[in-house]
């Protein structure tokens, strides 16, 4: 029988409501869900009871004692869960979750040259993921030595591909037991669920996601035609944490963004660097689709201001306006210095010859997201300025 035939029917049996949907093969994107008739707005088209779900509730006793007595989150102990699991009970599910080849796009998985040429955010959301991981593996390998040790049938680390699942295929949740966990955080509020990891992500209009003490519910926003993809909205992302946190990038995304602390912070002196840190507006500095943040505009009047004025500024006595004049000349000229890095740095992932070809082609794709972001603010400034 086909995979996705079984799942489905391991889901139905066991009470999981397909309500105009089902997962089916998308060529060249893996498995997505698909409308199997029309959909009106507000038809609930999955519904999940809490007996399908993988929490730390579902972990044998055994095995999540033993994993306790770590420091490891919970995050972690699903992976080792799912990596230990040899009972059979999700077999149809595990049958159509991605191999480790389909998360190659995952930059955990990237050799540290190509790691290296990641945006400034990226790098810096790669290297917290990664400490994560290195935690959660040296627990692991404290309570269970064996599977830090062990390869997939692909020859892959098995702990690192269920790491990667939990970290990509996770919904928020929170039951009695992770509220009696000590020191657990919003991190651990974690659950995986059959078919519901199977939709796709949009940045807009999403089905509305919705749980309770019996289950998940998906509730169209929208029409859908038969044939067409549903979605859900993994969350309000930009470029660079859909692709370290998913392994994916997307276009369009109305919530992408890039970070610019790589040519501002650059700018200012230590005394400047102080004196920002003081206000709360050290660092952080960010263009998104529309304009760059306030924080940005803060920091670079310091640049284009005397410090009273900047003052009045910060304090919100004063609203700028003799002094944006200057700020946007400024702000043009570091956006087209950041746009001349990101060309030398996509030469530089065409010439390396590190890692697979689809990864290096999807770290050029954030590349040219990132300069589609500079390339439509240069070019409003430029007229701002002209006018």
């Amino acid at each position: 029988m086909d995979p996705i035939q079984e799942l489905i029917d391991w889901a139905t049996s066991h009470d999981m409501k397909l309500n105009g949907i089902a997962p089916d093969r998308i060529p060249g994107r893996g498995i997505g869900i698909l409308a199997t008739r029309d959909i009106q707005a507000d038809e609930i088209v999955l519904d999940v009871p809490t007996n399908c779900l993988r929490t730390l509730s579902t972990v044998p006793k055994g095995r999540l004692r033993k994993l306790s007595e770590t420091s490891i989150s919970v995050h972690g102990i699903l992976a080792a869960d799912l990596a230990l699991d040899t009972s059979g009970r999700y077999g149809p599910w595990d049958a159509v979750v991605p191999r480790s080849e389909d998360l190659a796009g995952m930059p955990l998985t990237w050799p540290p040259d190509l790691q290296a040429l990641l945006p400034h955010h990226g790098r810096e959301l790669l290297s917290k993921q990664r400490a994560k991981f290195a935690r959660d593996r040296a627990a692991v390998a404290g309570a269970f030595p064996d599977l830090v040790k062990s390869t997939n049938a692909d020859g892959a680390d098995a702990y690192r591909h269920a790491w990667l699942l939990v970290n990509s295929r996770t919904f928020y949740y929170l039951n009695a037991a992770l509220k009696r966990r000590r020191g657990a955080t919003r991190d651990d509020h974690l659950t995986l669920q059959p078919v519901a990891d199977l939709f796709n992500h949009a940045d807009e209009d999403g089905c509305h996601v919705a749980f309770g003490g019996d289950g998940f519910a998906f509730r169209a926003t929208k029409a859908y035609r038969k044939s067409d993809e549903v979605r859900i909205c993994y969350g309000r992302h930009g470029g660079d944490f859909l692709l370290v946190e998913y392994g994916f990038v997307m276009a369009p995304n109305c919530w992408d963004e890039v970070a610019l602390d790589e040519v501002v912070l650059g700018r200012f002196d230590s005394k400047q660097k102080e004196r920002l840190e003081e206000v709360g507006f050290l660092g952080r500095y960010v263009l998104d689709r529309e304009s760059v943040c306030h924080r940005t505009q803060v920091a670079l009047r310091l640049l284009c201001c005397k410090v009273g004025e900047w003052m009045r500024f910060v304090n919100g006595n004063d609203d700028g306006e003799e002094s944006q004049a200057a700020v946007d000349t400024l702000l043009l000229e570091l956006l087209s210095e950041y746009r001349t890095k990101v060309d030398g740095t996509m030469e530089q992932v065409r010439r390396v010859d590190v890692g697979q070809q689809q990864q290096r082609d999807i770290l050029i794709e954030r590349w040219r997201q990132t300069r589609s972001l500079l390339d439509a603010r240069i070019a409003s400034l430029e007229q701002e300025i002209k006018t």
